[in-house]
């Protein structure tokens, strides 16, 4: 089986090399949905243009790199992790945490200061952010199983790459099983102990093998990561995904890193407040119920401590796989990206958790380094979904056509000082909002509340202008603009509702439990 005029196999037949693994679990198509979109074949079209468009579709992808002669193509090492806010990395502003290993990407990359999750249509916030990391869409268009979109990891390994993943994956494994050709230390689920994370690994029949606990979680995946390292041998490239679960709770890193901020506990968030000013929608949700209310200004300091462990802990593992990278001989050739999922509040505005559209809650680390990435940084407005566009033309192929994602590329270069005028958040049926470089309007359409924060003059966002009457044209201009990003994504969340709730809050009736993956020693310290 070859190419039309050429005695090149094709990609993705049992002579091709780079195959082989796939074809031996059904991956010879990437699916009939992604050709679809690759195309922009509308969904409604008749099944024999649909049936055109998957043949072409699959020319598309699988075939063009045996048309013509492949460009030598860098690897890719993406590290992701799990609930760390932007501001806890020492290189961008924080004295208070140890993160060497990190800081070292950012002085040798670029840093995007402005970087955002969307947010999140269910309370783990977790997996609709990974959805839109690897199909480069808003949440809004792509469906949490990811079965109904071509993955990043999918269209690199079309085009030659050996991809490789270990850590978290919360999205299903049947979209894993059609993404990644070579898998250890996987784990399929939101959150765990992180002692006890359930892990699998890919066997060369395509089949998830060796159901396990092993180790703490950030060193089994790291280990597993510099294991593939050390010993690939191809002569193609590679792109490596390495999802940590730190520092998502629970709160509970190693020694002696459980111990390493006691001593001197962080200071208490500048925006700290004992509980929020008024009930949300979602107080409830089980981040929020790891501390009582009001919230104790010393418990919450030692949550911070633990905290920073995990993330010290984390950093340390970073460390050990960019120095395995260089070992192996692949410094040179990889770009190494670093990013989390979303933020945490972790007692900002009275709150724990992720749900919301604060920005210690939506804002996240985003650090790029590699060949020809000069140092520095930019404030432009990006999203984690840009990923997507972005590392495809970091490999030199061709994007989907109906990605919601823009090349990054463009603010390194100093192509372009920014690439979007603004920014559109959301979390379930709670709360909407929007900003441009200056200001930020959140609706609550379930109470009918409203806020405006100066983020130039209060990025803290703890004084409310929207009753400001000298900010009321602002107010109406953001509003339009919310509504536009509304439906440019496909949200059709009302901004009122005729409840006559104001959101009044009575701490009194919030009832705690523990989730079953607290251990013990936590339990008893905050239960």
């Amino acid at each position: 089986m070859t190419c039309a005029g050429s005695s090149t196999p094709v990609h993705g037949s049992p002579e091709c090399f780079r195959c082989t693994n796939r074809l031996a679990r059904d991956k010879i198509t990437l699916t009939i949905v992604p050709a679809i979109h690759i195309l922009n074949i509308p969904a409604s079209a008749p099944f024999s243009l649909k049936r055109i468009s998957i043949s072409l579709g699959i020319v598309c992808l699988l075939f063009s790199a045996c048309l013509a002669p492949e460009p030598d193509r860098p690897n890719i090492l993406f590290l992701f992790a799990d609930d760390q806010r932007a501001d806890t990395i020492g290189a961008w502003g924080n004295a208070g945490v140890s993160t060497p290993n990190i800081d070292q990407l950012a002085r040798e990359g670029f840093s995007f200061l402005s970087n955002y999750n969307m947010g999140g249509n269910s309370g783990a916030v977790c997996i609709p952010s990974r959805a839109m990391v690897n199909s480069g869409k808003a949440y809004f268009r792509v469906q949490h199983d990811l079965n109904d979109t071509v993955l990043l990891p999918e269209l690199l390994g079309a085009h030659g790459y050996t991809t490789f993943a270990t850590g978290k994956w919360h999205n299903g494994p049947s979209s894993w099983l059609r993404a990644f050709q070579h898998g250890k230390a996987v784990f399929f689920g939101g959150m765990s102990d992180h002692t006890r994370v359930p892990l699998q690994d890919l066997a060369p029949d395509g089949t998830l093998i060796n159901d396990r606990e092993e180790g703490f979680s950030s060193e089994v995946f790291a280990d597993a990561v510099i294991e593939f390292l050390r010993t690939y041998s191809e002569d193609g490239p590679f792109y490596a995904y390495v999802a940590f679960t730190a520092p998502h709770d629970p709160r509970q890193p190693p020694m002696p890193y459980r111990e390493m901020y006691y001593e001197n506990l962080p200071p208490l968030p500048l925006n700290f407040l004992p509980h929020h000013p008024f009930e949300i929608g979602d107080m409830q949700v089980r981040d929020e119920q790891l501390a009582s209310w009001p919230r104790p200004p010393a418990l919450i300091r030692e949550q911070i401590a633990e905290y920073y462990g995990l993330i010290s802990h984390l950093d340390t593992q970073v460390g050990r796989i960019l120095k395995a990278l260089e070992e192996a001989g692949h410094g040179e050739n990889t770009y190494v990206i670093y990013a989390a999922d979303h933020g945490l509040a972790v007692g900002s505005h009275g709150l724990l958790g992720k749900q919301s559209v604060y920005e210690h809650s939506q804002r996240s680390p985003l650090i790029i380094t590699g060949p020809k990435i000069p140092h520095g940084s930019s404030v432009a407005l990006t999203y984690l979904f840009d990923l997507f566009p972005t590392i495809s033309a970091l490999a030199n192929i061709p994007s989907p056509i109906d990605l919601d994602g823009l090349n990054l590329s463009r603010l390194w270069t100093g192509e372009q000082e920014k690439i979007r005028d603004s920014l559109f958040l959301a979390y379930t049926d709670v709360a909407r909002a929007v900003r441009d470089n200056r200001y930020k309007l959140i609706r609550y359409p379930q109470i009918n509340r409203a806020q405006l924060f100066d983020l130039q003059d209060d990025p803290d966002e703890m004084q409310n202008l929207v009753n400001d009457s000298s900010h009321s044209k602002r107010v109406e201009e953001l509003t339009t603009l919310l509504v536009e990003w509304q439906q440019r994504v496909g949200d059709t969340q009302s901004l009122v509702t005729e409840s006559i709730d104001t959101g009044t809050l009575n701490i009194d009736k919030l009832e705690r439990s523990p989730d079953r993956w607290q251990p013990p020693w936590i339990i008893q310290k905050y239960f």
